[in-house]
């Protein structure tokens, strides 16, 4: 094989440069500098024919008329994981690659081994491990009571030799593990760096689309909890799912934050078990406190995620402040915003909090990041600052705008509905969001503005 070019080209400008140096002479930048290929080893239209890529050899695309195109469905194979096919938008789709990130330990591995020993009854796939050999793969299916017949594992890293024994096996379905540890030929950089990644994921999105074989992709995370290698990376694949979860809970949360085959902010929750992975039928249970009786500051919020409504506790604690500057603290909420609401529940409420120290929780881990919450938080602010707690069954969603108004919220019908079926009796809502029709068991308070909703939970009491 010819060796290809190189060139070494700047991560924040583009400069090339020939030969590696430690800033660039364009933009001074330091440390920036990354080995990319420039001009890739072209094959001969025989060599292509013996590679076993499907169109390899074909001609030059032609532009198509998009009416001439069968606008058909994604043929989809359900993975026999219900929450992962919920994330993935309804199953696997052929010729997809799948990008998994998420903290050392979560479950990255165990969900896609149990994704596999499900699917090999139904199609051949392929584990490939860069990371652990495989008497380790082995023993790890052994502790999950998979069965070993239909799995089969690769140990290796370098993506040609891969490549070459995927084309041999022809899988459905190849696990790369992890791609940071995949390296190419094509270039000298060390397994790991910007530049392996780059040209190692290219060629397997190649191999997916051409062969229509689906790849899944686990990626390390750096400190800040970002995929680690070029963000070009997430580019390149069709779906990047998160698993996020506190290092002290068994609880999983799985969440898509691109999707070409389905909802973006989908979510899945599963519960770490001694025989791996397992779906959480009713996840709004676990983002529910049990308390014998209402506490303040508890607020209970329906969120809507991807397609999946969910009732989630947020609890706030307001306490003296013994410093000039109170502290504002926000888990599993948006830090800046929580600044804003205070101001407006100060001018349109007239409730002051510049003295005191405002904490924010989301019970579960969960993070939230629509703003259908600010109803929510701002309620159990004012909760923790009376110490009296919220009327029992109470839910409430809507946002809060700057002027004091309270907009509506996206699909406030199945909001409801999942209020009442989980037992709630009353709920607070924009005016807006109020539904035409009752719903059975459900009291449906409807308001525009902050004030007014403070005052509707006074009258409650």
């Amino acid at each position: 094989m010819a060796k290809a070019k190189t060139a070494y080209v700047c991560a924040d400008c583009g400069a090339e440069h020939s030969k590696w140096q430690g800033q660039c002479i364009e933009c001074n930048a330091w440390n920036t500098l990354s080995e990319f290929v420039v001009q890739p080893a072209v094959k001969s239209v025989g060599a292509a024919r013996t590679t076993g890529y499907a169109g390899a050899a074909a001609g030059s695309p032609k532009v198509t008329p998009l009416t001439s195109v069968a606008l058909q469905a994604e043929m989809r194979t359900l993975t026999g994981i219900g929450e992962l096919d919920r994330v993935l938008g309804g199953g696997l789709v052929d010729g997809s690659v799948v990008l998994i990130g998420g903290d050392p330990g979560i479950g990255k591995s165990t969900l896609l081994l149990q994704m596999l020993g499900t699917l090999g009854m139904q199609m051949p796939s392929v584990y490939v491990t860069g990371e652990e050999s495989l008497a380790q793969v082995a023993a790890r299916a052994q502790r999950l009571d998979l069965p070993l017949a239909p799995l089969h594992a690769l140990a290796e890293t370098c993506i040609e030799r891969i490549i070459e024994q995927a084309l041999a096996s022809r899988p459905r379905v190849l696990v790369i593990d992890s791609i940071q540890t995949i390296w190419t030929e094509l270039l000298t950089a060390a397994p790991g760096s910007v530049s392996q990644v780059r040209e190692s994921a290219a060629k397997l999105t190649r191999f997916a689309k051409e062969t229509g074989t689906s790849v899944f992709l686990v990626g390390h995370v750096t400190k800040e909890g970002g995929i680690a290698g070029p963000r070009v990376l997430e580019h390149m694949v069709d779906a990047v799912l998160y698993f996020e979860g506190e290092s002290g809970s068994r609880f999983r949360v799985l969440r898509a934050f691109k999707n070409r085959f389905g909802a973006v902010n989908e979510l899945g929750v599963f519960a770490m078990t001694e025989k791996g992975l397992r779906g959480v039928a009713n996840p709004s249970a676990l983002f529910l406190s049990q308390h014998e009786q209402s506490v303040p500051g508890s607020c209970v919020l329906v969120t809507q995620e991807g397609s999946r409504p969910l009732l989630v506790e947020v609890q706030a604690l307001v306490d003296t402040a013994h410093v000039p500057n109170p502290r504002r603290l926000a888990v599993g909420l948006e830090q800046n915003r929580l600044a804003m609401l205070l101001a407006v529940l100060h001018r349109h409420a007239g409730i002051a909090c510049f003295d005191q120290d405002v904490f924010l929780n989301a019970v579960g881990g969960v993070k939230i990041t629509e703003p259908a919450a600010d109803l929510a938080l701002l309620l159990a602010i004012h909760s923790s600052m009376r110490n009296k707690a919220l009327p029992k069954g109470l839910i409430v969603f809507g946002e809060v705008g700057l002027a004091g108004e309270i907009r509506p919220s996206p699909r406030g019908q199945e909001r409801l509905k999942e209020a009442a079926k989980l037992g709630f009796s009353c709920a607070l809502i924009p005016r807006a969001n109020a539904p035409r029709q009752p719903i059975d068991g459900l009291q449906v308070i409807a308001v525009e503005r902050i004030e007014e909703a403070i005052d509707r939970v006074r009258e409650l009491d």
